[in-house]
């Protein structure tokens, strides 16, 4: 269901069966939760500080060839939202995780 880079492709799928307000039963399919790996698991490739007018995709496909995997920069600096890191002056880890 989702492509092997994407960050949900390692949690694990689950089934919750729910009654509608009818009585009808029905299956809910759907990941588990995602946390935040430990920066033990996780190795820093570089580190980059943040320019005027510098984006997290643009830095993202510099170092990881793929602008979608921002999230990897993100969890490298423990980071939930990706606004919280594109702010001139700020120092990042860019990293991966450990296999």
């Amino acid at each position: 269901m989702f492509d092997p880079t994407s960050r949900y492709f390692e949690i694990d799928n689950a089934t919750l069966t729910v009654t509608d307000p009818d009585g009808t039963s029905r299956v809910v399919a759907y990941k588990r939760r995602r946390f935040l790996p430990f920066r033990e698991t996780l190795n820093t490739i570089v580190e980059h500080t943040f320019t005027q007018g510098e984006r997290l995709d643009l830095v993202t496909a510099m170092y990881l060839d793929d602008p979608a995997q921002f999230w990897r920069i993100c969890d490298a600096n423990d980071v939930m939202h990706p606004a919280e890191l594109e702010q001139m002056g700020r120092r990042i880890a860019v990293g991966v995780t450990k296999r």
